[in-house]
């Protein structure tokens, strides 16, 4: 049987801030107001030129690099945002010809907060089934851009970013154990984008509504999320035969202080069993979990061997959990150098489009 470890890790983060301070100067609020409601103190907002691919990329390659694999290394990207660059095509595909994956399947992944966690466990499944080695899971958002920023009970919780993990099998017993994912869709009004799809296509009308905005019932969503987070914590280590004590860290989705204190109390657990980083990022939804990794293990804080678990919800609604052994890099020789690809992959893809340009031409002269 073959296991599926998590060996490359990499995130990143626009540099531009916005303090809560530089909030209230757009919508009536106050740093102490936001803090005491969600513990958030600043977020990342992603520049003119930045998109969820360039964000996705820089956080793969760094992945990549740790786990010493060439993008062309890879059979799968599973993209998990939920602010893609278009509803077609898929921003996994984007990626793909970004890094140089010449041998890579991508597609998006869209579950909204949880998406990462679907997203790991659907590579970790395609691993130990056997038709895949190495695959690459990115959460990456920009939902700055679907802010409304006269809305006082959103603006002040999202920023942008983007997290990867690299899987890979091996016959080595560990990385991931075990996943849980649930969803009830009674609950789809309660946090919404509405415009743009097909029911609500991009029309003047719906631009006038705020339609392509973010809109969240939050009271239902804070009830929603205190229960579910305890519940699949606990049911996911049912699934792996865990108990409690034998986990070392709880990782949970970054959206509100609140609600992680609520899920620690539900599972009689020191809050400082748990990751937390939302002070300096806000809610960055898929992106949230492997960003509060990367930094947890940059820290020092996740060691090889430690068992942890990840645990988010998000709209849909949408919740789950995965449990996970942390490993590391596997043995590996030489050294790749991941960012080189770049390059190539940026004159491959020039080449392939005036190979399929010329295509056409004669196509037409056939014809």
């Amino acid at each position: 049987m073959q296991y599926a470890h998590i060996t490359g890790w990499g995130m990143s983060a626009p540099e531009s801030v916005m303090t809560n301070d530089d909030l209230s100067k757009l919508v009536e609020t106050n740093d102490q107001w936001i803090r005491e409601r969600t513990g958030i103190q600043q977020r990342h907002i992603a520049g003119p030129d930045q998109f969820p691919s360039t964000l996705a990329v820089e956080a793969a390659v760094k992945a990549l690099t740790i786990a010493n694999l060439r993008p062309t290394d890879l059979d799968l990207i599973i993209c998990s945002t939920s602010s893609p660059e278009y509803i077609f095509p898929a921003t996994a595909c984007l990626i793909q010809d970004q890094l140089g994956a010449t041998k890579a399947g991508a597609f998006d992944l869209s579950a909204a907060c949880s998406g990462f966690i679907y997203a790991v466990n659907m590579g970790a499944q395609a691993i130990r089934s056997g038709s895949i080695k190495n695959a690459l899971i990115i959460g990456t958002e920009t939902l700055s851009r679907f802010v409304d920023w006269k809305d006082r009970s959103t603006c002040i919780l999202f920023g942008d970013g983007a997290g990867a993990f690299v899987l890979q099998a091996s016959d080595e017993p560990g990385g991931v154990l075990s996943a849980v994912m649930h969803s009830d869709g009674s609950g789809g009004n309660l946090l919404t984008l509405e415009g743009g799809g097909s029911h609500h296509p991009a029309t003047e009308t719906t631009v006038h509504d705020g339609k392509h905005y973010i809109k969240m019932d939050g009271n239902e969503v804070f009830r929603f999320a205190t229960r579910v987070m305890a519940s699949a914590t606990q049911e996911v280590l049912d699934c792996a035969g865990l108990k409690m004590d034998d986990i070392r860290w709880i990782v949970p989705h970054q959206a509100n202080i609140r609600i992680i204190q609520a899920a620690a109390r539900g599972l009689k657990l020191p809050m400082d069993r748990f990751i937390v980083n939302l002070q300096n990022y806000g809610n960055t939804s898929t992106a949230s979990i492997p960003i509060a990794m990367v930094e947890a293990i940059e820290k020092g804080q996740i060691q090889p061997g430690d068992k942890l678990v990840m645990v988010g919800f998000g709209a849909g609604l949408t919740w789950g959990a995965l449990a996970a052994q942390w490993t590391g890099p596997l043995p590996s020789k030489g050294h790749v150098h991941p960012e080189q690809y770049r390059t190539f992959a940026r004159l491959r893809s020039l080449v392939r489009r005036a190979l399929r340009f010329i295509e056409g031409l004669l196509y037409r002269r056939e014809l």
